[in-house]
């Protein structure tokens, strides 16, 4: 599929996409062994042969990963306290992608990895308002007014946390099991929201990104998404 050519020298990592425009403009560019300086040209990633000052340039390969995080592994790069990575659990050459949001050290579930920074932007953004499922389980009774509380929002150190729907899945004095939606994803937002009510999140595992769902994908194996996954991801941002 064609694409602008700033952009397809962003991609490759040459520039910014507004730097790259000065590239253009400045003569620097070339496809096809043809020197361009018109904004807007638009070029074949996979066909045309496109330059910067004579050096041939490739565009990056797009990677998109969805993995089954376990718990007790974190989601940066490099820790601190030595503790294992989601990137552990990847080929060594994909050390180039990095998640898309995070899952604290405890939770578990469906995490998306990328070095598509566009992509990864609109999975994230609240503008874009991207629903997340999870499923907690909980030590203590939940009750229909706690969940009434959290659709409702809850402030909690100056944020307001909501979850856009819940479903008791069973409950007892000794453990609850809640479904939660939400859009915005803040920080353990999903623990705050419990620890609010005075109840610890014993286990949470997200299931569901936008209408992509865990599946049978096994805890610690990552399976990359297909063109129409991707597809449908986007169309919901």
């Amino acid at each position: 599929m064609p694409v602008r050519l700033q952009k397809f020298l962003a991609d490759a990592g040459i520039a910014s996409r507004r730097a790259a425009e000065q590239f253009i403009l400045d003569g620097r560019v070339s496809v096809n062994g043809k020197q361009i300086r018109l904004l807007g040209t638009k070029v074949d990633p996979v066909h045309d042969e496109v330059s910067v000052d004579g050096k041939p340039i490739r565009a990056k390969r797009k990677i998109y990963v969805a993995l089954n995080k376990p718990p007790g592994c974190v989601c940066s790069h490099k820790d601190e306290l030595g503790r294992p990575t989601v990137y552990d659990l990847l080929p060594r050459e994909w050390e180039i992608v990095s998640s898309v949001g995070r899952l604290d050290f405890n939770s578990e579930g469906l995490i998306f990895l990328t070095n598509d920074g566009q992509f990864a932007l609109r999975l994230t953004h609240p503008r874009y308002g991207v629903r997340k499922k999870y499923i907690a389980t909980v030590e203590g009774e939940v009750t229909g007014e706690m969940l009434r509380r959290f659709t409702q929002g809850i402030f909690d150190g100056g944020e307001k946390l909501k979850a856009e729907k819940v479903r008791l899945m069973g409950s007892s004095r000794a453990k609850s099991v809640v479904e939660l939606e939400l859009a915005e994803g803040k920080n353990r937002e999903v623990r705050r929201l419990f620890e609010s009510q005075n109840l610890a999140v014993k286990r949470l595992q997200r299931i569901q990104i936008g209408k992509i769902k865990l599946g049978e994908l096994k805890l610690g194996k990552w399976r990359t998404l297909t063109e129409t996954e991707i597809k449908t991801l986007l169309s919901e941002s």
